[in-house]
């Protein structure tokens, strides 16, 4: 069997999938509707194509305005506001994953038509705006020769960087612009295979602990149990020793972590699993509770099980949690991030930013936006508000938003774009 012919039966089996959305279909808050699941050969699947913004940039509501910070980047993912107003961008794309099944070969390639062609840079770049106007007059390579560079944090004199296998500390003093020593490493991460390789990072409201988001190895287990050793988890670690807890449990990719400032509490944008229909799983946000399971792989959504995992398990399905708040079905959110103090001003002072990357695997496109989730007193109150668009035209995906981050400092939301290569920056427009 060829590799064109598979792609030939792909493209005929996902047009004559029923992957679109349905008017009655609400999958946003707490009580998401869930409705059958449908197993299928292949699933659904349909890619937005790169198409450069050829002039324009992203939509931001109004009275706000929408600048480029820096373009040309090698894959930017996350980032983080130093306490000078420096910015960190981690650059990097992982994974090692072999395929396992033809419907892996093809769900790759369709993935891949949706992917920047640049290399990642394997690095953290250094991004200063010091005239305030919205553009990067400086910008270098801040720390270089890393393995897939993900999450980032800031802790008493220290960048923390979550690779793809390892957490690494670095010695900062503020206003330097490149860091020469190489990293201590202060625990290994699961490395072995990394079909979801990310590792997100947060510190904990005193600094003394660091969370770290491991998504599993798998879509729902088919490589066998035994390899998702640590993984679909969320560790604590302490930050001088090194030494981690399991945090939290069967959260299958915890893509992007974020501490409430209010209540303190530790929250997670979390990728569910696919190939029980377009409409199957909602992807969700979750304040994180110590020592919960959340399900994967043995069921969804609390107590709703997956057939597909053997062997069953109905005393940890039992013990399965629902998360707080649903996001739709294959949004593919990589980004979380609550602002402080006055926030972006009125409408966006209480809530948070979700980036959605953006779906491959329902005929309609859902996600490739970043959205606002209004709270009140510490939880979310309200449906997600479209916040920056624009990222869609026609079939064709101009970006895709990963990581989003308030700066305290500017009052403006950081966003990266790993397809135009681009961080964005969105702020209210000056009167």
């Amino acid at each position: 069997m060829t590799i064109r012919f598979l792609f030939a039966t792909a493209a005929t089996l996902a047009l004559a999938a029923c992957g679109g959305s349905r008017a009655d279909i609400d999958q946003t808050g707490a009580r998401p509707d869930l409705p059958d699941q449908r197993q299928t050969l292949l699933p659904p699947m349909k890619i937005a194509t790169p198409e450069g913004w050829n002039g324009e940039q992203p939509i931001a509501p109004a009275g706000f305005t929408v600048t480029a910070l820096a373009t040309d980047l090698k894959v930017p993912r996350q980032l983080l506001v130093l306490p000078n107003g420096d910015i960190l961008v981690a650059e990097g794309s992982g994974g090692s994953a072999p395929t396992l099944r033809p419907k892996d070969v093809i769900a790759g390639y369709i993935k891949g038509l949706g992917k920047t062609p640049v290399k990642g840079g394997n690095q953290i770049t250094l991004l200063r705006d010091a005239d305030g106007d919205g553009k990067a007059e400086l910008r270098t390579a801040f720390i270089t020769g890393l393995n897939a560079p993900y999450g980032l944090a800031y802790v008493d004199g220290n960048i923390y960087v979550a690779a793809q296998d390892a957490l690494l500390r670095f010695p900062y003093r503020d206003g330097m612009t490149r860091i020469t020593l190489r990293g201590q490493e202060i625990t290994k991460l699961p490395g072995r295979v990394n079909h979801h390789w990310t590792k997100a990072l947060t510190a904990g409201p005193d600094g003394s602990k660091l969370y770290v988001g491991i998504g599993s190895n798998s879509n729902v287990g088919e490589r066998g149990l035994a390899i998702e050793e640590d993984r679909a988890v969320i560790w604590e670690v302490d930050r001088q020793t090194g030494a981690h807890r399991i945090y939290a449990s069967g959260i299958r990719n915890p893509t992007a972590l974020a501490i409430h400032p209010q209540t303190r509490a530790l929250w997670a944008v979390v990728n569910e699993r696919d190939e029980l229909g377009p409409l199957l799983v909602p992807d969700y946000m979750t304040a994180v509770r110590p020592g919960a399971f959340y399900g994967w792989p043995y069921s969804y959504w609390g107590q709703n099980i997956d057939p597909r995992v053997h062997p069953q398990k109905p005393d940890m399905v039992r013990r399965a949690i629902r998360p707080d708040y649903a996001l739709g079905s294959h949004v593919a959110a990589l980004g979380i991030s609550f602002p402080a103090g006055q926030g972006l001003g009125r409408g966006f002072i209480d809530g948070v930013f979700v980036g959605q990357h953006g779906s491959w695997n329902r005929q309609d496109l859902a996600g490739y936006k970043v959205v606002w989730i209004p709270f009140a007193n510490g939880r979310p109150a309200g449906k997600p508000q479209d916040f920056l668009t624009g990222f869609i035209k026609g079939d064709h995906a101009r970006g895709r938003p990963v990581g989003v981050t308030y700066d305290p400092i500017s009052g403006a939301l950081l966003v990266a774009d790993d397809l135009s290569n681009t961080v964005w920056r969105i702020n209210r427009r000056e009167r």
